[in-house]
């Protein structure tokens, strides 16, 4: 009879082979408290743990352990459809993924006119709960909009503006840079209408001219050139998915 002590495999290799850190260091995250199996905080080394059906969170962050299942960031360049095919022939997301053996789909839109982050990905359950409106995670955008903004605009839209679908808040509008025709604004706001932040500018006299998407959740642009593509792991990852409950 095999002894369920000798089943698994131990903790500290799956973590290390999940990118978590050396094996060394994914001792001593163990003896600390900071890992959990299943939901229950592990701190015995000699612990085994099925690599393909335990679920592992490292200081309240999700481990994928699973290496067939990958996320990407995309700096999508303005022209480009938010579609991974386009029936009418324009530059879709697929050209930026094709060398990938994986079947991706992309999480929400960014319209033409809008460049900046996307995310693609084949796990299911994190696509779902990023585009469900229940788990609404906060996007950041940089905006060039007409005309010089008032200082008490980012007070009025944490207040709340109505448009024709409802009202629409903003977490934090910070001014970048003003010229007497034109400013440049951060916006961070929890929400997924379409074209939620040009209708929101237009609505307040400031339309926008040029939008780029930042950040959607932990995950930032960062240094990502436009047209390119990295893959999102370890903490990032980690951070993404704990932020829709994963």
């Amino acid at each position: 009879m095999t002894d369920p002590a000798d089943e698994g495999v131990r903790l500290q290799k799956v973590l290390a082979g999940a990118g978590v850190g050396s094996r060394r260091a994914c001792e001593a995250l163990i003896r600390a408290g900071r890992v959990s199996v299943d939901g229950k905080v592990v701190r015995e080394l000699g612990t085994r743990v099925d690599p393909d059906n335990a679920v592992l969170h490292v200081d309240g962050m999700r481990v994928q352990q699973d290496d067939s299942i990958v996320t990407i960031a995309l700096n999508k360049p303005v022209g480009v459809v938010s579609t991974m095919s386009d029936e009418q022939g324009r530059p879709s997301l697929a050209q930026y993924v094709e060398d990938r053996p994986e079947r991706l789909f992309h999480v929400g839109r960014l319209d033409a006119e809008t460049s900046g982050l996307m995310l693609l990905t084949n796990d299911g359950d994190l696509a779902h709960r990023l585009a469900h409106p229940s788990y609404e995670v906060l996007k950041t955008y940089l905006a060039t909009v007409e005309g010089r903004v008032p200082r008490g605009l980012g007070k009025r839209l944490a207040q709340g503006v109505e448009l024709e679908d409802g009202p629409v808040t903003v977490d934090r509008l910070t001014v970048k840079e003003t010229t007497p025709d034109a400013s440049i604004v951060e916006i961070s706001l929890h929400e997924g209408r379409n074209h939620i932040v040009r209708r929101l500018m237009a609505e307040v006299g400031h339309p926008v001219t040029r939008l780029t998407r930042t950040r959607v959740g932990p995950v930032s642009l960062g240094s990502l050139k436009e047209g390119r593509t990295r893959v999102i792991g370890g903490r990032e990852l980690g951070a993404l998915m704990r932020d829709v409950g994963l």
